[in-house]
This record gives structure tokens, sequence and C-alpha cells, in this order.
């Protein structure tokens, strides 16, 4: 019979070694399924909440959004083209599943869509097009660049989202700007951790440092109705159950 004393350690070990391996898994730690169910479904809650009116800043970031989760998702195949890394397979699935929902806002408010042309690469506007042209060069650069480029991608789609969501009142505008941040704040964590791994690190370009340490220091995020600037902190204060049992895909 082994000594009961030692089963705590072992545990501890067992737990760890757990942890760490799931960290290199893409299916558990890079975007494989993270809020999927819940972003599919946006699109039916979306069309049950009532209509208000919209404002002129909501309609032109309605716009803008759409066009700015293309430029993620467009982005993110084309590197993984490149270097094959299911990081960027994984988080562009979920970036078609934020345009979708953005469509579905754009549908029900009879908008005018800006993706008129759904190829890689193609945009309506000229400065979403040059951004798409300068992140892919820079990204075909190395693997370690590739990786830098998802930061910043997440990074400024972050910073649009939470400046968008201090403009709407709109609660299914509110509802879908929520669950983009939320998932972009996972994906902002799954393309650091990669950086990480490498030896490099990220600095702030569009929000503040403190924002983004205050993401990444935090554990990945699941449902829930939270998404706004102070969702970091919140989250930090997870249990370190919570955190073990995402790491372990349970």
């Amino acid at each position: 019979m082994p000594n009961l004393s030692t089963i705590p350690a072992i545990a501890g070990i067992v737990l760890s070694c757990a942890m760490l391996l799931s960290l290199s898994d893409p299916a558990h730690a890079y975007g494989r399924g993270n809020n999927g169910g819940q972003q599919r479904g946006l699109s039916t809650r979306v069309a049950a909440l009532p209509l208000q009116d919209l404002s002129t800043e909501e309609e032109v970031g309605l716009v803008k959004m759409r066009e700015e989760e293309k430029l993620a998702r467009d982005v993110y195949q084309v590197l993984y083209q490149q270097w094959g890394h299911q990081v960027f397979a994984n988080i562009s699935q979920s970036e078609q599943r934020h345009m979708d929902a953005v469509k579905a806002l754009l549908d029900k408010y009879n908008l005018v869509d800006p993706v008129t042309d759904s190829q890689v690469g193609v945009f309506t506007a000229p400065e979403m097009q040059t951004l798409y042209e300068s992140l892919v060069a820079e990204g075909r650069s190395s693997l370690v660049a590739a990786f830098h480029v998802g930061a910043t991608i997440e990074d400024l789609d972050i910073k649009d989202l939470y400046e968008l969501l201090e403009k709407t009142d709109n609660d299914d505008i509110k509802m879908v700007y929520e669950n983009l941040s939320r998932g972009s704040r996972n994906h902002l964590r799954a393309f650091t951790t990669q950086l990480s791994l490498n030896g490099q690190s990220y600095e702030a370009q569009f929000l503040t440092q403190e924002e983004i340490d205050d993401i990444i220091t935090s554990p990945m995020e699941r449902g829930g109705n939270g998404g706004g600037r102070g969702a970091g902190r919140q989250r930090r204060a997870s249990s370190a159950m919570n955190g073990s049992r995402y790491l372990l895909g349970k």
C-alpha cells in the first residue's frame, strides 16, 4: 500500500505536468472551441432582442468592426498557410464567427455590408487594405513575427471594441461587442503565450501596457456576461481550480 502522505505531492506533480502539456496543445489552449458555441448562438440572440434607435456612431462602428474582424480572419488564414501553426487556424475560425455576429447586426438594422467580396485580402476601406498588406508582410518574415502580428491585431481589436462599447447603449450591439471583446482577450493571451515560449514579449501598441498585462496575466475566459474594460482584473480573481479545469480542457 502506498504511503498516504506522499499522495498529495504525487497528485501535484501530475497536475502540473498535465497543465504544461495542455499549454502546448493548441486544441486546449489556442482558440479551438473558446466561446465557439456561444458565438454561433449570437445571431439568434441578436434577433431576439428588440430594435433600438441607431446613432450614426453606432452605424459607423458596426461597419468598421465587420471589416476589422475580416482583417483578423484573413491575416490568420494567410499566416496559417505560411507557417502551419494551429493557433492561426483555430483563431481564424473564431474570427469568422465574430464576422458573422457583426453581420447579424448589419442585417437586423438594414445597414450596407462593407464586405462585398469574401475573398481573402479584399477590403472596402483603404486603411484596412493597407493594414492587411503590412501585417501579412511582417507575419511572413518569421514565425515569431507572425505571433507578434497576431498580438497586434488583438490589441487593436480590443481597443476599438472598448471604445465602441462606450458609445453604444443598444442591448444587442453591447452583447455582441462584449462577446467579441472576450474572444479577443483570449486570442491575445494565446499569441502572447506563443511569444513567451519563444523568449519574446509583447509591448502595447493600442491599449496601455497596464491593460495588456492585466489581460495576459489573467485566466482564459469562458462564457458569462462580462466583457468590459475591467474583465481582466475580475478574471484574475478566479480560483486556481477553475484555471486548472480550463487548462486541462474540462
